[in-house]
């Protein structure tokens, strides 16, 4: 049986479990393990033990749970609330203010979070409710929020670039730094859409009435604070790491213990608050970890097959293609994958694959990981199996349909698929920051 026929095969039937509502991780662990014993016999068995050791070894791994417990502890304890506050008082007088503000939320969220899974969470609970409670177009204001969510795999601390780092043996403060300028001009054009489309029609964001708009300066001033301990935080943790007085883990969990304390600061760490954020920490990170397990199962049956030497073959000897044509298929493919797959099944399954053939044509590997996190924010407000897409089902309010929620997302696939070009046609708007950085 051909390379081909056998890749045909192992895709397919990870895609027919998939579409009968098997979890992830049991699909892909069912398909790697059946694929393996099939292939190779008895001996495969060691496979899966295998993939388990090299997840224990990764000691890498232990900033998932941290970066997780301090955004879930930041939006637990309601400090994530006073910030919408913020926003909603500061962004109102504009067009679409409100919506162009819980961009911001997103944004700052992101930055105490690096995952979407809180900012969804965050947005869907605090944001939703209130821009539509002020008729605010429903089918707009989900867009915005997976849009907005999104950005939590892009802007550091992303815990997916943290993954990609592990597996492209890249340094992991490059991939932060390199993803903090397209992160910003993604949610710069966000917010320049959002203001247009306002303005050219008014009744899909209805302006604030006179007496929440009349707010003085003072007060307006004194809001801010709200956000003063999610800035602090974020800057002690990156400042310290940035110095090298930190590692990777050491600043994962200065943030998290930052955030317990302005908690208890704030006196809002109560029992129910801390049992909430342990109890969804330990659930998002068993997610991570056996899905991890399951897709290094998959690729290393994958690459035992020399997958590495044929896709390489395939490209350069077969399709005879160009190195930039060849990156181009790759994005696509990574589009394609991420309809289906989790963005950390992908990642470990597809990296270890293109990563090496990107670096032998030439391509910076930060930048190419870059591109990557930016599919798979494509990937996560795509049909069918779009991560936003079902978690924004799970907790949208009934008269927010499924084909709202699909029509929602529209012009933000544009606005992402018009980003990610931008990155790649002009490179260092992602490595210009890293670069400045090394040379300081």
């Amino acid at each position: 049986m051909s390379y081909e026929l056998i890749t045909l095969l192992m895709f397919s039937s990870l895609m027919l479990l998939l579409l009968t509502g098997q979890r992830v991780f049991g699909a892909i662990g069912f398909v790697a393990a059946a694929a393996a014993l099939l292939l190779w016999g008895d001996g495969a068995s060691e496979m899966p033990f295998n993939a388990s050791f090299i997840v224990l070894n990764w000691y890498p791994l232990l900033t998932l749970p941290l970066f997780i417990y301090m955004g879930y502890m930041l939006s637990e304890s309601g400090i994530a609330n006073d910030l919408y506050k913020a926003f909603h008082v500061w962004m109102g007088p504009l067009s679409g203010g409100l919506a162009i503000g819980t961009i911001g939320l997103m944004v700052v969220i992101s930055a105490m979070n690096g995952l979407s899974v809180a900012g969804m969470a965050i947005g869907a609970s605090i944001a939703l409710p209130e821009l539509l409670r002020r008729g605010y177009d429903k089918v707009m204001v989900t867009g915005v929020i997976q849009a907005g969510s999104s950005l939590g795999i892009l802007i550091p601390p992303s815990v997916v670039l943290v993954l990609y780092a592990m597996i492209a043996r890249q340094p992991v403060l490059q991939l932060w730094l390199a993803g903090v300028v397209p992160g910003l001009i993604m949610a710069t054009f966000f917010a320049i859409y959002i203001y247009i489309r306002c303005r050219r029609n008014p009744a899909l964001a209805p302006t604030l009435p006179p007496e929440e708009l009349d707010v003085g300066l003072k007060e307006k001033l004194l809001l801010l604070r709200a956000g003063i301990a999610p800035l602090a935080i974020f800057f002690a943790m990156m400042g310290l790491f940035l110095m090298g007085v930190t590692s990777l883990v050491e600043s994962a969990a200065v943030g998290a213990a930052a955030a317990t304390l302005v908690a208890l600061f704030k006196r809002r760490l109560t029992g129910y608050v801390l049992d909430e954020t342990v109890r969804k920490t330990l659930s998002i990170t068993c997610m991570f970890m056996w899905i991890i397990l399951a897709a290094l199962c998959f690729g290393a049956v994958y690459d035992g097959l020399g997958a590495k030497r044929a896709i390489s073959a395939l490209f350069l000897e077969t399709w005879d293609l160009t190195p930039w044509e060849i990156l181009i298929m790759m994005m696509v493919s990574f589009v394609v994958l991420g309809m289906f797959l989790d963005d950390t099944a992908m990642l470990v399954i597809v990296a270890p694959l293109y990563v090496p053939l990107v670096i032998s044509l030439g391509f910076n590997p930060i930048w190419f990981g870059v591109l990557y996190v930016m599919t798979c924010q494509v990937a996560y407000i795509t049909p069918p199996f779009g991560y936003n897409l079902f978690l924004m089902r799970a907790m949208a309010p009934p008269e927010i349909t499924l084909v709202d929620i699909y029509r929602s997302i529209v012009p933000f696939v544009f606005i992402m698929l018009i980003t990610i070009g931008i990155v790649m046609a002009f490179p260092q708007l992602a490595l210009w920051l890293p670069d400045l950085y090394a040379g300081r």
